[in-house]
């Protein structure tokens, strides 16, 4: 299924997701448990793409996620936050499935990784471009087609933590929380990740 060209008649219901789980939780509306899916609708399906390198898989994981959501509501309580609570729920599932699909790394989620000073400010800032690109800024489009190239070959723990903050738009404690994680060791495994990308990058552009 093509996420991106899914059209629909729906009507948007306001209100915070975590007042739409509760009241799905609550009244059994469907209606609620709907817009919920519908607003993370393409940007869970892009994590779990990217994150399980294979878009049927990401469907799978995704379906089995708000499957989750619903059986779970129960568990839900006011003053919790939706958004870390499904992303770690979907991180858990897509973790498991690669597992069976015998192609997860066994990198563990609790390994703390070290740090060290660098100047990243231009990494980060490219990994933070979301904008589109006009089709004569080839230099810009390759950059950004390197980099997702490079994150997509970066050990599980470290290019996990790099899909939900750059690329989600999580913030660290919301990562923290949704991979269930000390928040200093979030930011010492986004500094790992950068340092490596950095040094990536180098190797594939000696001369800038």
């Amino acid at each position: 299924m093509n996420r991106t060209h899914q059209t629909s008649c729906r009507t948007n219901l306001e209100g915070s997701d975590e007042s739409l789980l509760i009241r799905y939780r609550d009244t059994g509306k469907i209606d609620a448990f709907e817009e919920l899916v519908h607003r993370y609708e393409r940007p869970l399906f892009s994590y779990l793409s990217r994150f399980l390198r294979s878009e049927t898989l990401a469907e799978e994981v995704f379906q089995a996620t708000f499957f989750r959501v619903h059986a779970k509501s129960q568990q839900f309580s006011l003053g919790k936050r939706f958004r870390p609570w499904l992303y770690s729920i979907a991180t858990h599932l897509a973790i498991d499935a690669l597992r069976k699909e015998k192609r997860h790394s066994a990198v563990s989620l609790n390994a703390e990784y070290g740090c060290a000073d660098a100047e990243l400010t231009n990494l980060v800032e490219l990994l933070r471009a979301q904008t589109p690109t006009p089709p004569d800024c080839l230099e810009q489009i390759e950059r950004e087609a390197w980099t997702h190239r490079a994150v997509d070959k970066l050990p599980d723990g470290l290019r996990v933590v790099i899909l939900l903050i750059y690329f989600q738009g999580l913030k660290y404690r919301e990562a923290a929380e949704a991979l269930a994680l000390p928040l200093g060791t979030v930011k010492s495994r986004v500094h790992a990740a950068l340092l490596r990308l950095n040094e990536v990058w180098w190797e594939d552009h000696p001369h800038g």
